[in-house]
Protein backbone atom coordinates (compact mmCIF):
# COMPACT_ATOMS: atom_id res chain seq x y z
CA UNK A 1 0.00 0.00 0.00
CA UNK A 2 2.68 2.11 0.52
CA UNK A 3 3.32 1.72 -3.19
CA UNK A 4 0.25 2.58 -3.96
CA UNK A 5 0.42 5.61 -2.21
CA UNK A 6 3.56 6.70 -3.17
CA UNK A 7 2.33 6.74 -6.79
CA UNK A 8 -0.93 8.22 -6.41
CA UNK A 9 1.23 11.10 -4.21
CA UNK A 10 3.54 11.47 -7.57
CA UNK A 11 0.57 11.79 -9.97
CA UNK A 12 -1.11 13.99 -7.89
CA UNK A 13 1.81 16.34 -7.44
CA UNK A 14 2.92 16.17 -11.18
CA UNK A 15 -0.96 16.31 -12.61
CA UNK A 16 -0.28 12.83 -14.66
CA UNK A 17 -3.09 10.76 -15.44
CA UNK A 18 -3.71 7.36 -13.70
CA UNK A 19 -5.28 4.45 -15.90
CA UNK A 20 -6.88 1.30 -14.96
CA UNK A 21 -6.89 -1.83 -16.67
CA UNK A 22 -8.05 -5.10 -15.70
CA UNK A 23 -6.92 -8.74 -16.73
CA UNK A 24 -10.50 -11.21 -17.45
CA UNK A 25 -10.03 -14.68 -15.90
CA UNK A 26 -6.74 -14.23 -14.73
CA UNK A 27 -6.12 -17.71 -12.79
CA UNK A 28 -6.87 -19.39 -15.93
CA UNK A 29 -3.50 -17.97 -17.91
CA UNK A 30 -1.44 -19.09 -15.00
CA UNK A 31 -1.92 -23.41 -15.43
CA UNK A 32 1.52 -23.69 -15.93
CA UNK A 33 3.60 -26.87 -15.19
CA UNK A 34 6.96 -25.82 -16.13
CA UNK A 35 9.61 -22.91 -14.66
CA UNK A 36 9.27 -19.24 -16.02
CA UNK A 37 12.25 -17.50 -16.82
CA UNK A 38 10.89 -13.85 -17.61
CA UNK A 39 13.17 -11.11 -19.38
CA UNK A 40 12.33 -7.42 -18.79
CA UNK A 41 11.78 -5.66 -22.41
CA UNK A 42 14.69 -2.94 -23.14
CA UNK A 43 14.59 -0.25 -20.86
CA UNK A 44 12.61 -1.25 -17.95
CA UNK A 45 13.62 -1.86 -14.45
CA UNK A 46 11.83 -3.60 -11.77
CA UNK A 47 11.85 -2.88 -7.85
CA UNK A 48 12.50 -5.85 -6.41
CA UNK A 49 13.64 -9.37 -7.92
CA UNK A 50 11.18 -11.03 -5.03
CA UNK A 51 7.79 -9.83 -5.98
CA UNK A 52 5.48 -12.34 -6.45
CA UNK A 53 1.98 -11.25 -6.25
CA UNK A 54 2.87 -7.54 -7.49
CA UNK A 55 5.67 -5.68 -9.72
CA UNK A 56 6.55 -2.24 -10.26
CA UNK A 57 8.11 -1.39 -13.42
CA UNK A 58 10.06 1.73 -14.52
CA UNK A 59 10.69 3.39 -18.14
CA UNK A 60 12.53 6.66 -18.51
CA UNK A 61 13.39 7.84 -21.88
CA UNK A 62 13.79 11.45 -23.75
CA UNK A 63 10.68 11.44 -24.49
CA UNK A 64 9.13 11.01 -21.16
CA UNK A 65 7.76 8.51 -17.89
CA UNK A 66 6.33 5.81 -17.51
CA UNK A 67 5.57 3.54 -14.04
CA UNK A 68 3.55 0.35 -14.49
CA UNK A 69 1.84 -1.12 -10.93
CA UNK A 70 0.88 -4.39 -11.38
CA UNK A 71 -1.27 -6.24 -8.33
CA UNK A 72 -1.88 -9.76 -10.22
CA UNK A 73 -4.80 -8.71 -12.47
CA UNK A 74 -5.07 -5.25 -11.15
CA UNK A 75 -3.09 -2.46 -13.41
CA UNK A 76 -2.16 1.18 -12.88
CA UNK A 77 -0.28 2.89 -15.88
CA UNK A 78 0.97 6.34 -15.16
CA UNK A 79 3.62 8.95 -16.27
CA UNK A 80 4.38 11.75 -18.81
CA UNK A 81 5.35 9.59 -22.18
CA UNK A 82 1.55 9.23 -23.20
CA UNK A 83 2.80 7.51 -26.73
CA UNK A 84 4.15 4.82 -25.07
CA UNK A 85 1.20 4.44 -22.67
CA UNK A 86 -1.01 3.96 -25.24
CA UNK A 87 1.30 1.46 -26.73
CA UNK A 88 1.63 -0.59 -23.48
CA UNK A 89 -2.30 -0.49 -23.55
CA UNK A 90 -2.33 -1.98 -26.62
CA UNK A 91 0.40 -4.77 -26.09
CA UNK A 92 -1.43 -5.75 -23.36
CA UNK A 93 -4.57 -5.94 -25.45
CA UNK A 94 -3.30 -8.26 -27.37
CA UNK A 95 -1.44 -10.58 -25.30
CA UNK A 96 -4.54 -11.02 -22.94
CA UNK A 97 -8.28 -10.64 -22.10
CA UNK A 98 -8.01 -7.42 -20.61
CA UNK A 99 -10.31 -4.83 -19.90
CA UNK A 100 -9.54 -0.84 -20.10
CA UNK A 101 -11.26 0.90 -16.84
CA UNK A 102 -10.03 3.99 -17.78
CA UNK A 103 -9.32 6.90 -15.58
CA UNK A 104 -8.77 4.97 -12.24
CA UNK A 105 -11.40 5.27 -9.50
CA UNK A 106 -11.65 1.80 -7.59
CA UNK A 107 -8.33 -0.08 -6.78
CA UNK A 108 -8.13 -3.05 -4.46
CA UNK A 109 -11.44 -1.68 -2.03
CA UNK A 110 -9.85 2.28 -2.29
CA UNK A 111 -12.29 4.84 -3.78
CA UNK A 112 -10.26 7.23 -5.69
CA UNK A 113 -11.49 10.55 -6.78
CA UNK A 114 -9.80 13.08 -8.73
CA UNK A 115 -9.92 17.05 -8.22
CA UNK A 116 -8.45 20.18 -9.58
CA UNK A 117 -7.16 20.64 -6.37
CA UNK A 118 -5.27 16.61 -6.30
CA UNK A 119 -6.18 13.01 -5.55
CA UNK A 120 -8.34 12.18 -3.00
CA UNK A 121 -8.76 8.60 -1.51
CA UNK A 122 -10.97 7.03 1.06
CA UNK A 123 -13.02 3.66 1.85
CA UNK A 124 -16.71 4.90 2.25
CA UNK A 125 -18.15 1.89 0.71
CA UNK A 126 -15.89 -0.57 3.14
CA UNK A 127 -16.84 1.54 6.00
CA UNK A 128 -20.75 1.32 5.62
CA UNK A 129 -20.14 -2.26 5.12
CA UNK A 130 -18.12 -2.68 8.32
CA UNK A 131 -21.07 -0.90 9.79
CA UNK A 132 -23.51 -3.18 8.61
CA UNK A 133 -21.71 -6.19 9.78
CA UNK A 134 -21.05 -5.10 13.29
CA UNK A 135 -24.51 -4.59 13.37
CA UNK A 136 -24.02 -0.54 14.21
CA UNK A 137 -26.69 0.70 11.46
CA UNK A 138 -28.81 2.07 14.58
CA UNK A 139 -26.20 3.48 17.55
CA UNK A 140 -24.93 6.84 17.55
CA UNK A 141 -21.63 8.07 16.45
CA UNK A 142 -19.02 8.86 19.08
CA UNK A 143 -16.12 11.55 18.48
CA UNK A 144 -12.56 9.91 19.12
CA UNK A 145 -12.08 6.31 17.85
CA UNK A 146 -10.46 5.58 21.74
CA UNK A 147 -11.42 6.51 25.46
CA UNK A 148 -8.81 8.93 26.83
CA UNK A 149 -6.27 7.69 28.94
CA UNK A 150 -7.45 3.79 28.63
CA UNK A 151 -5.02 1.28 28.81
CA UNK A 152 -6.54 -2.23 28.10
CA UNK A 153 -5.14 -5.18 29.46
CA UNK A 154 -5.28 -8.71 28.18
CA UNK A 155 -6.87 -10.85 31.29
CA UNK A 156 -9.12 -7.50 31.66
CA UNK A 157 -12.78 -8.83 31.59
CA UNK A 158 -15.00 -11.79 30.35
CA UNK A 159 -13.66 -13.74 27.90
CA UNK A 160 -16.04 -14.02 24.67
CA UNK A 161 -17.67 -17.37 24.32
CA UNK A 162 -17.17 -16.86 20.42
CA UNK A 163 -14.05 -14.52 19.02
CA UNK A 164 -15.07 -15.03 15.30
CA UNK A 165 -16.74 -12.02 15.20
CA UNK A 166 -14.17 -10.00 17.22
CA UNK A 167 -11.30 -11.61 15.04
CA UNK A 168 -13.19 -10.25 11.55
CA UNK A 169 -13.92 -6.75 12.72
CA UNK A 170 -9.96 -6.56 13.85
CA UNK A 171 -9.54 -7.90 10.56
CA UNK A 172 -11.43 -5.17 8.65
CA UNK A 173 -10.19 -2.28 10.69
CA UNK A 174 -5.92 -3.27 10.10
CA UNK A 175 -7.03 -2.83 6.30
CA UNK A 176 -9.06 0.15 6.19
CA UNK A 177 -5.86 1.88 8.07
CA UNK A 178 -4.32 1.57 5.02
CA UNK A 179 -6.11 5.05 4.05
CA UNK A 180 -7.37 5.87 8.01
CA UNK A 181 -4.19 6.61 9.93
CA UNK A 182 -6.33 8.41 12.75
CA UNK A 183 -7.41 5.13 13.30
CA UNK A 184 -3.94 2.97 13.31
CA UNK A 185 -3.32 3.65 17.31
CA UNK A 186 -6.56 2.28 18.52
CA UNK A 187 -6.77 -0.86 16.02
CA UNK A 188 -3.12 -1.32 17.22
CA UNK A 189 -4.26 -1.37 20.73
CA UNK A 190 -7.51 -4.06 19.97
CA UNK A 191 -5.03 -6.50 17.51
CA UNK A 192 -2.93 -7.66 20.53
CA UNK A 193 -5.79 -9.09 22.10
CA UNK A 194 -7.21 -11.54 18.95
CA UNK A 195 -6.06 -14.93 20.81
CA UNK A 196 -8.28 -14.58 24.12
CA UNK A 197 -10.53 -11.37 23.08
CA UNK A 198 -12.66 -10.34 25.75
CA UNK A 199 -15.90 -8.51 26.23
CA UNK A 200 -14.25 -5.06 27.11
CA UNK A 201 -11.99 -5.30 23.81
CA UNK A 202 -14.79 -5.94 22.10
CA UNK A 203 -16.73 -2.89 23.43
CA UNK A 204 -13.32 -0.74 22.35
CA UNK A 205 -13.65 -2.09 18.69
CA UNK A 206 -17.31 -0.98 18.32
CA UNK A 207 -16.09 1.81 19.66
CA UNK A 208 -13.96 2.40 16.38
CA UNK A 209 -16.21 1.31 13.98
CA UNK A 210 -18.97 4.69 15.68
CA UNK A 211 -16.29 6.99 15.46
CA UNK A 212 -15.99 5.73 11.65
CA UNK A 213 -19.57 5.58 11.49
CA UNK A 214 -19.23 9.60 11.89
CA UNK A 215 -16.58 10.02 9.62
CA UNK A 216 -17.15 7.74 6.70
CA UNK A 217 -16.00 10.09 4.06
CA UNK A 218 -12.43 10.51 5.52
CA UNK A 219 -9.24 9.59 4.13
CA UNK A 220 -5.59 10.98 2.17
CA UNK A 221 -5.77 13.90 0.10
CA UNK A 222 -2.74 14.06 -2.51
CA UNK A 223 -2.29 17.79 -3.34
CA UNK A 224 -1.18 18.99 -6.69
CA UNK A 225 2.03 20.73 -6.84
CA UNK A 226 3.76 19.55 -3.64
CA UNK A 227 6.71 18.95 -4.15
CA UNK A 228 8.40 15.49 -3.45
CA UNK A 229 10.79 15.73 -0.67
CA UNK A 230 11.01 12.97 1.73
CA UNK A 231 10.16 14.01 5.63
CA UNK A 232 9.38 12.04 8.54
CA UNK A 233 8.92 11.61 12.04
CA UNK A 234 9.05 9.08 14.85
CA UNK A 235 8.15 8.81 18.35
CA UNK A 236 7.81 6.72 21.00
CA UNK A 237 5.18 5.78 24.38
CA UNK A 238 7.47 4.79 26.39
CA UNK A 239 6.33 1.50 28.70
CA UNK A 240 3.14 2.10 27.29
CA UNK A 241 2.05 -1.74 27.64
CA UNK A 242 0.24 -2.03 31.02
CA UNK A 243 1.27 -6.38 30.56
CA UNK A 244 4.29 -6.13 29.20
CA UNK A 245 5.90 -2.77 29.70
CA UNK A 246 7.32 -2.83 26.31
CA UNK A 247 7.01 1.01 23.88
CA UNK A 248 5.14 1.96 21.13
CA UNK A 249 6.58 2.84 18.07
CA UNK A 250 4.97 5.12 16.16
CA UNK A 251 6.30 7.14 13.05
CA UNK A 252 5.14 8.73 9.31
CA UNK A 253 6.41 9.58 6.16
CA UNK A 254 5.30 12.68 4.07
CA UNK A 255 6.51 13.27 0.27
CA UNK A 256 6.40 16.77 0.02
CA UNK A 257 2.36 17.45 1.27
CA UNK A 258 1.15 13.77 1.44
CA UNK A 259 1.04 11.23 3.39
CA UNK A 260 2.26 8.04 2.05
CA UNK A 261 3.22 5.72 5.22
CA UNK A 262 2.80 5.11 9.08
CA UNK A 263 3.46 2.64 11.63
CA UNK A 264 2.29 2.48 15.13
CA UNK A 265 3.85 -1.11 16.27
CA UNK A 266 5.09 -2.33 19.84
CA UNK A 267 8.75 -2.76 20.50
CA UNK A 268 10.24 -5.77 20.44
CA UNK A 269 12.41 -5.68 23.48
CA UNK A 270 11.76 -3.50 26.66
CA UNK A 271 13.66 -0.22 26.83
CA UNK A 272 14.95 0.58 30.27
CA UNK A 273 15.11 4.48 29.20
CA UNK A 274 12.98 6.97 27.26
CA UNK A 275 16.19 7.66 25.55
CA UNK A 276 16.50 3.52 24.18
CA UNK A 277 12.87 3.89 23.68
CA UNK A 278 13.41 6.68 21.05
CA UNK A 279 16.50 5.33 19.50
CA UNK A 280 14.60 1.97 18.64
CA UNK A 281 12.11 4.14 17.20
CA UNK A 282 14.62 6.68 15.15
CA UNK A 283 16.53 3.15 13.71
CA UNK A 284 13.04 1.93 12.73
CA UNK A 285 11.91 5.05 10.89
CA UNK A 286 15.22 5.20 9.43
CA UNK A 287 14.91 1.80 7.65
CA UNK A 288 11.47 2.80 6.38
CA UNK A 289 12.98 5.66 4.99
CA UNK A 290 15.48 4.05 3.36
Amino acid sequence: MTTIRTILAIAASQSWQLHQMDVKNVFLHGNLQEEIYMKLSSGMTTSSSHDYDSSLFFHASASGIVILLVYVDDIIITGTDYGLITKIQQLLHATFHMKDLGQLTYFLGLEVHHQASGIFVNHHKYIQDLITLAGLEDTSSVDTPMEVNVKYKKDEGDLLNDSTLYRCLVGSLIYLTTTRPDISYAVHQVSQFMSAPRHLHLAAVRRIIRYLRGSPTRGLFFPTGSSLQLVAYSDIDWAGCPDTRRSTTGWCMFLGDALISWRCKKQDRVSKSSTEAEYRAMSTACSEIV
